[in-house]
């Protein structure tokens, strides 16, 4: 594990043989330990090994605090409670029913990612409701030795929530703050369907913004700091994002067409930031034709 502060460190969890691209942060303390993010079922060996080589075992995670359910934060929970059936699982409202019952949400991601659902992702169990701690934002909660206020901050998911370490400075965002897996990076926004609003995800930068934490921690990649350039540099390619999107929705052809362009335009301007190598990487973090999808949406709803 790399460590963050006393009793915060967090782990790569190796997506499909990628460093880099998914990390769980573990908060732990005599008292027992709590993971934020645990990842996907398809990354548990790595999870669990980094677990293991800081004297973590499964009896002594105490809770699971999850920034929103979509399968790459929060798919390996249901195995991680059946292993341990005290765990506490903190989750928004509005995820809390596909917690219980993830059919929908299974259904949903395989439309989008058809014969790669296992390799990607294995499998996703349902949780018990009586597991589940339901939260709205606004609460402060205690796990892993620390006490994390909490904040609801959609944009990217209606589900999502923000975690923030007073005493630490640190914030953890999940995908609110975008993805940047190098330091000094560029920073992308992950805008796949089928929610997101772009109105609320810039309320929800200013909400993280009002914690003035000194650093972000992202689950696509780690901490990051400064905080005020980070949010600054991602609200702006949510602008450059969003509006290659609209623009593409005026152009001639098919959706087909339209989504093969957008996707183009941020490799394009992707690599004029990073390397051939990165930009991969980004794409291994969240598909661009998928981003396509979210957006369009967003701005055909907007339009009717």
């Amino acid at each position: 594990m790399i460590r963050l502060a006393s009793g915060l460190s967090y782990l790569d969890l190796n997506f499909v043989g990628v460093p880099g691209v998914i990390a769980s942060a573990v908060l732990h303390a005599a008292g027992g330990a709590a993971i934020i993010d645990p990842g996907p079922s398809s990354t548990l060996p790595a999870l669990r090994a980094g677990l293991e080589q800081a004297g973590i075992g499964p009896s002594d995670i105490r809770a699971i605090v999850l920034t929103h359910i979509h399968l790459d934060h929060a798919g390996a929970t249901g195995t991680l409670v059946r292993e341990n059936p005290s765990l506490r699982v903190y989750v928004h409202e509005k995820g809390a029913p596909h917690m219980i019952d993830p059919s929908k949400l299974i259904a949903s991601a395989t439309r989008l990612w058809g014969d790669d659902m296992d390799r990607l992702w294995g499998e996703m169990r349902p949780v018990p409701a009586d597991n589940l701690v339901v939260l709205k934002g606004g609460e402060r909660i205690e796990a892993g030795g620390r006490d994390l206020e909490v904040a609801y901050t959609p944009g990217h998911a209606s589900h999502h929530v923000s975690y923030f370490s007073r005493d630490a400075g640190i914030a953890f965002v999940g995908d609110t703050a975008g993805v940047r897996l190098q330091v000094g990076r560029y920073v992308m926004p992950p805008t796949p369907p089928p929610d997101i609003d772009l109105e609320a995800w810039r309320d929800s930068l200013a909400r993280l913004q009002a914690w003035r934490p000194e650093t972000l921690f992202l689950t696509h990649f780690g901490p990051f700091a400064p905080v005020a350039v980070h949010l600054t540099e991602l609200a702006d390619h949510l602008e450059l994002t969003s509006g290659l999107a609209k623009a593409s929705l005026t152009r001639p052809g098919s959706d087909e067409d339209r989504e093969a362009w957008f996707t183009e335009e941020i490799r394009r301007e992707l690599r004029r930031q990073v390397s051939v190598a990165e930009a991969e990487a980004y794409e291994v973090a969240g598909r661009f034709d998928l981003s396509w999808r979210g957006l369009a949406r967003y701005w055909r709803k907007k339009s009717n």
